[in-house]
């Protein structure tokens, strides 16, 4: 409950402060940016989104395969775009969902399913990573300026140590307890390990990593056109959009599918470059929302469709 609901009151109390801290002619300025937005960019936004469902619902098989599982494809795809929704409500629970789903409609194992899919944030996790250090070697300064002047060096050593020394926590319980809960979890980790090194060891990583490229840049394109739907923003550079879609795929973890953080995000870092903050808005509110929009539709179609098409 409390996973829900806290991201949640931290989206909302993000909201009241960006919208609380805009004059009224600012205000009007964000809406007719709603109003006068060039629609056809944000429609193709969500055509290439689509592309991102299928290929990470087809990407999956190769894990899969390798197990010795053969999941239909469509069934794959429904799991995908259902997860996508449940993690709107839930942070992270769409991949619990997935190996689920697939376990109860494919027979795959949940520990080895869920394996999988642990695999393919590891890889995610990865990709998204050589985004931000190609970022960060272009745009150091900026980076910078945009970090220490939001977070300050103190908080930044508190954090990195309070995650050290959870990290140890974790390692000595792992270690050592005899908690039953935890010895439960060792058992299931056998699964997980074959699911999570299957990418290793397949014959067809190299096709899996060609879709997880593809998976990631169709993200950055559908970040990428949704820029021209604005006139203020239609002109900034490429290198810009990188800034934007990164910070904004951070803030996406941050609260239940980014409300709130996300087009906060994407209007502080059009800032630094002159971008006005009103148009950045705008142009965060219009991606967030379209996006919203489709993984609302697309995952309760998916959810409909998946037992009407294992009805038998």
């Amino acid at each position: 409950m409390l996973k829900t609901v806290i991201p949640l009151l931290i989206g909302i109390a993000l909201i009241y402060y960006q919208f609380s801290s805009f004059t009224e002619t600012e205000l009007k300025r964000i809406k007719d940016y709603f109003r006068e937005a060039n629609y056809f960019y944000v429609f193709l936004s969500i055509f290439i989104s689509l592309f991102g469902y299928w290929s990470r619902a087809y990407r999956w098989k190769y894990s899969l395969n390798h197990l010795g599982y053969q999941p239909k494809f469509y069934n794959s795809f429904f799991a995908v775009s259902i997860s996508y929704l449940l993690n709107l409500t839930i942070p992270r629970s769409g991949e619990i969902s997935r190996a689920v789903i697939l376990k109860n409609y494919e027979g795959v194992p949940f520990d080895k399913g869920f394996g999988t899919i642990v695999a393919e944030r590891v890889v995610d996790l990865l990709i998204f990573l050589l985004f931000v250090i190609t970022a960060f070697l272009i745009q150091f300064e900026k980076i910078n300026t945009f970090i220490f002047s939001h977070i300050s060096p103190h908080k930044i050593a508190l954090l990195f140590g309070i995650a050290l020394a959870g990290m140890i926590l974790f390692l000595f319980l792992w270690r050592w307890s005899k908690w039953s809960f935890i010895l439960k979890i060792k058992s299931k980790f056998n699964g997980l390990v074959e699911g999570m090194t299957s990418i290793l060891k397949m014959k067809t990583k190299w096709k899996y990593l060609a879709h997880s490229f593809f998976i990631w840049f169709s993200y950055l394109m559908m970040f990428y056109v949704c820029v021209f739907s604005i006139p203020e923003t239609a002109s900034i550079s490429f290198d810009i959009v990188i800034m934007g879609f990164i910070f904004g795929t951070l803030a996406v973890g941050f609260t239940n599918g980014g409300i709130g953080a996300f087009p906060i995000s994407i209007a502080k870092v059009l800032l630094l470059y002159g971008i006005a903050e009103d148009a950045g808005t705008a142009l965060g509110w219009i991606i967030w929302t379209s996006q919203t929009i489709l993984t609302i539709v697309l995952g309760l179609i998916s959810y409909l469709l998946l037992n009407l098409f294992n009805k038998n």
